[in-house]
């Protein structure tokens, strides 16, 4: 018996073709919306929809470049207030860095003012943002403030959540930054103070996997991910006591011993 070929599928008809165009013209127009809007994380998902859409090639890298630079300085020249206080803030702990340090301190200078869109409503950062940053640039400092920095570190971290919470000013800058902040701390403080390879796997294994694994993953999907969080198990903020006692029994027996 001669073998039955499988029916041709039909070509799509013209009124296909124009509807699936206007289909992506109306995705394209929405989606530029969301970059242009207020709201940071519907425009934080419509530039990575757009990685996702061009297949994360050297074009789409490209745009997202240019599409995220442009909302950034958009952003910032809503918020001049703002952008004056992170530079001032940046600024002094600069005057504090070590020469070697002030690549740290441009860094976070750049992360900062091109994220401000995470103030959302506000038009200023706020002590306690301002708390975030500062201690984020501790690192930079370690030369004159020693000891001083992971005590710095466990006191502003303390202290600039509470304010937020208190003043009902609770931002996504701040709840990103603040675990970015930690991140990028302890992390440097560890690698460079602690000599224990279980002490350095611990504090990767808290902070900086869960960052790179975010990053990914809202790359691939194409919108944010966010760290999942539990009121009781909090791993990052248990490792960020623990070091910080260690560092203070440290202290506590040197100035015995001394």
């Amino acid at each position: 018996m001669p073998t039955r070929r499988p029916p041709t599928p039909p070509l799509p008809t013209r009124g296909a073709v124009v509807t699936e165009q206007l289909d992506a013209r109306a995705r394209e127009r929405a989606r530029a919306r969301a970059i242009d809007g207020t709201d940071s994380r519907a425009a934080s998902n419509a530039l990575l929809d757009g990685l996702r859409q061009g297949r994360f090639g050297p074009r789409a890298w490209g745009r997202f470049a240019a599409e995220i630079t442009v909302r950034s300085v958009r952003e910032a020249r809503k918020r001049p207030i703002a952008l004056a206080e992170a530079t001032a803030v940046h600024l002094a702990m600069g005057a504090l860095a070590h020469p070697k340090g002030r690549a740290w301190v441009v860094t976070s200078w750049v992360m900062t003012v091109t994220h401000l869109g995470m103030l959302e409503e506000r038009r200023t950062m706020g002590l306690p943002n301002l708390l975030t940053v500062a201690r984020a640039n501790l690192p930079a400092a370690a030369h004159r403030l020693g000891d001083a920095v992971p005590v710095l570190a466990l006191v502003t971290d303390f202290v600039d959540g509470k304010l937020a919470r208190g003043t009902g000013t609770v931002t996504r800058f701040g709840t990103q930054g603040d675990y970015l902040s930690d991140t990028a701390l302890w992390t440097w403080f560890v690698l460079t103070h602690e000599k224990s390879r279980p002490w350095q796997v611990a504090t990767f294994a808290a902070w900086a996997l869960p960052v790179a694994a975010l990053t990914a993953v809202s790359i691939a999907k194409g919108g944010v991910v966010d760290l999942p969080r539990s009121r009781w198990i909090r791993p990052a903020a248990l490792m960020e006591v623990l070091i910080g006692g260690r560092v203070v029994a440290r202290i506590v027996q040197a100035r015995r011993s001394g």
